[in-house]
């Protein structure tokens, strides 16, 4: 075993001299390694110092321009945009509790604005890339809709791109809706199935259950029809839609 020895200890013998010849031998060998990997270090980074450099001069530049950009654009940004929504929004609410030519009318102030503020297509223009600009395409699309401008709702629905449990699938279902009006069955139905897949919960899922079950029987598709249907009452019991499953189940059996 390897024993301690005092600096300046001097060997006694000729096993003690060989011992202290290899161990000094070893420290000189591991040295001489560091000293290499040093210098191969030093030429590395004397040769590459530029290019080494410049990627962290790089990196550090988008790293100050995301923060700089979050700071000074876009928070500003999502105030502003969230601000001009306020009265949108108004018009919106107003809309839904109205009827007839008022509605249309709240609907449209909705969608081009009032009292000196954007309306949601303005919004979503201007603002794309804010919270705010991504909800006024939802309201949009919904207030075309119920303008019964269908085409423009699709497209505004369509831009629709938040990961939201309810209005992600309301969004999805309501160019289901579009499609409808504009006699497009075969296309409402693809989306009447997208929306109650989308998100499982027990709002949205039989909603769409349901939809996609009548349009199938239009389509005098009972087989879709019973499958989608099933699935309500299988999955959904409780729902205002499972009492009616029963009803159309009759009508696709026929089919």
């Amino acid at each position: 075993m390897a024993s301690y020895k005092k600096r300046g200890y001097k060997p006694n013998n000729k096993a003690e001299r060989e011992e202290q010849i290899e161990n000094e031998s070893t420290t000189a060998e591991v040295f001489s390694t560091l000293d290499e990997g040093a210098s191969s270090t030093e030429r590395f980074l004397s040769k590459y110092q530029k290019p080494i450099f410049g990627v962290i001069i790089a990196i550090a530049v988008v790293i100050l321009g995301f923060l700089g950009y979050q700071k000074f654009i876009q928070e500003p940004n999502e105030a502003e945009a969230a601000n001009e929504m306020n009265q949108a929004q108004q018009f919106f609410d107003s809309a839904i509790e109205a009827s007839g030519a008022e509605q249309d009318s709240l609907f449209t102030r909705s969608l081009q604005g009032g009292n000196g503020k954007f309306g949601f297509q303005d919004i979503a223009s201007n603002y794309s890339g804010t919270k705010a600009g991504e909800l006024a395409n939802y309201y949009a699309g919904i207030s075309h809709l119920n303008l019964g401008n269908y085409q423009d709702a699709i497209e505004y629905l369509d831009k629709f791109n938040a990961d939201d449990e309810i209005l992600t699938p309301l969004a999805k279902g309501s160019i289901g809706d579009a499609f409808l009006q504009l006699d497009q069955p075969e296309e409402a139905l693809d989306y009447f199935e997208k929306a109650a897949n989308l998100r499982k919960n027990e709002f949205t899922t039989p909603k769409f259950l349901l939809k996609a079950a009548i349009t199938a029987i239009s389509l005098e598709d009972g087989e879709t029809a019973k499958k989608h249907l099933n699935r309500i009452k299988d999955e959904f019991p409780n729902s205002t839609e499972a009492r009616n499953a029963d009803v159309y189940l009759g009508q696709a059996e026929v089919l």
